[in-house]
């Protein structure tokens, strides 16, 4: 291959490809926008881990749009050099063709890293989804009459990952996602969760915020107090030592166990349930998303 043939080759190629890739991003963004809001959207509900699902999607589409721009700048590439396309630059002087070459592997490097960054946050994310997913189901089998499972509450001070309202008490789930290559124990310790193969302590303080911040949105719709109990759901870990009495720490196996956890003082009236089951009705909506 010569000089001219790789550089008029590449150039074709290159332009198209990013002809292609705006086409490509400018339809997912108005594919995204127009389907954002689904067909009976005042009675679709938030399933679990939904933020995550969204995330994923997205993630997926734009690694899919990575890689279709790679086949088909490799794919112009050879049709270009076949088609003799190095005429674009003939008599052009060799620094100008090595400096066009330089800009292609320029931006060939960024356009890499931007797939392996996607590739690597989708993988991130689909961990992520599935630890809330498997929570989320087990919070279902909770479910009875009377009770209610919400799944990504907003609040003013982030998302709580689920929350369950019934008349024995109400209850804020957070989930505590991390990876681990063998059963091993997680404790809780004053404000933060420490895992015991070695990986950084979490401290609980956002999580602790969220769910006070919730409690006191309650509190305002009511009118009165009410306890909103935090409990953090660490899967695929197994639970030690709990020195915070404040919180529950369970996995996806002992998470039943919450439903234990309360007094006389937790109860609610059929009024209050109603009332608060209809405010997460109406918050956690796709219409409302």
């Amino acid at each position: 291959m010569d000089l001219e043939a790789i550089s008029g080759a590449a150039t074709v190629a290159l332009a198209s490809t990013i002809v292609f890739l705006l086409i490509a991003k400018t339809w997912s963004a108005v594919s995204r926008t127009m389907s954002s809001t689904p067909s009976f959207s005042d009675r679709i509900m938030h399933e679990a881990a939904q933020r995550f699902r969204d995330e994923l999607e997205r993630l997926s589409q734009s690694k899919a749009i990575y890689l279709s721009g790679a086949l088909v700048f490799a794919v112009l590439f050879v049709a270009a050099y076949i088609l003799q396309a190095q005429h674009l630059f003939a008599g052009y002087p060799s620094w100008q063709l090595y400096g066009q070459l330089g800009f292609l592997a320029v931006v060939g490097v960024y356009a890499a890293f931007r797939l392996i960054k996607t590739a690597v946050a989708q993988y991130e994310v689909k961990f992520l989804r599935d630890a809330n997913v498997a929570i989320g189901h087990q919070l279902q089998q909770l479910s009875a009459s009377g009770t209610r499972v919400f799944h990504d509450v907003a609040t003013s001070a982030g998302v709580v990952d689920h929350v369950i309202i019934s008349q024995k008490g109400l209850y804020a789930v957070n989930v505590v996602a991390r990876r681990s290559a063998r059963p091993t124990h997680v404790r809780l310790r004053e404000n933060h969760i420490e895992f015991a193969n070695g990986k950084a302590d979490i401290p609980i303080v956002d999580l602790a915020a969220k769910t006070a911040r919730l409690q006191k949105e309650f509190r305002q719709l009511l009118g009165h107090k009410v306890r909103l109990r935090s409990v953090i759901a660490v899967p695929g870990w197994e639970i030690g030592e709990q020195s915070n009495d404040q919180h529950l720490m369970v996995n996806e196996r002992t998470i039943a166990m919450l439903s234990g956890w309360n007094d006389n003082s937790d109860y609610l009236m059929n009024e209050d349930v109603e009332l608060l089951q209809q405010e997460l009705m109406t918050r956690c909506g796709r219409a409302n998303t």
